[in-house]
């Protein structure tokens, strides 16, 4: 199932998309595992031998307890996600089972994309001064990144022990037909894209 649109998504549009969309569409024993290392999903070869791709990226935002927290507050509210050719409404709550659609623009027609939050995870240790917190969400039948897709996405603020602060996004993909593998190329471009440009707008807000 396919959803474009010509104009920039309405509420209820996305909320028709959600009616539609049915349950996952990748292998429930592979449901929140973005919750762990990235170490780990390099090394499960169940996960490469089933053809999913990963990719990770880390970034350095800046240090501190403010900074931390307002990277926090910057997931909560989505403004990772605050673009003009792509977006989720920032009212969506962050908590397991919420379903919400990616909207975006690619060329001329907008998708609408359905998925369903599959983990939060906050961490916090007052006597090292470390915290992190994360949320990853899943594809769901229905998902566009090349009619077929099938995945995970998790994306990540943490504080460590030299006090310096950390943007990370990591999810693990792969083509669900033969459009998709055709077109995977170019939505494996687009994931780095999304990761540097998600960057820069999560380090515009804890600089504000």
């Amino acid at each position: 199932m396919v959803f474009l649109r010509w104009n920039r998504p309405s509420p209820q549009e996305q909320k028709a998309c959600l009616e539609k969309s049915g349950g996952f569409n990748y292998d429930p024993k592979y449901k929140g595992i973005t919750s762990k290392a990235v170490s780990q999903l390099k090394e499960d070869k169940e996960l490469s031998e089933d053809g999913f791709f990963i990719n990770h990226a880390r970034i350095l935002i800046g240090s501190g307890t403010d900074t931390y927290e307002k990277g926090k507050v910057a997931l909560k509210n989505w403004r990772h996600f605050s673009f003009d050719w792509a977006f989720v409404d920032p009212a969506t709550p962050i908590q397991r089972g919420v379903k919400f659609c990616v909207c975006a623009k690619n060329f001329l027609l907008w998708t609408v994309v359905p998925l369903e939050i599959v983990s939060v995870d906050e961490k916090k240790n007052d006597k090292k001064a470390i915290a992190s917190f994360g949320f990853a969400s899943g594809t769901l039948h229905g998902h566009l990144l090349g009619c077929g897709s099938a995945g995970e996405e998790r994306f990540s603020i943490e504080l460590d022990e030299k006090d310096q602060v950390w943007y990370e996004v990591l999810s693990f993909s792969k083509p669900g037909n033969f459009l998709s593998v055709l077109g995977y190329p170019y939505v494996l471009s687009m994931q780095k894209r999304f990761a540097r440009l998600s960057t820069n707008a999560v380090l515009k807000h804890v600089s504000a």
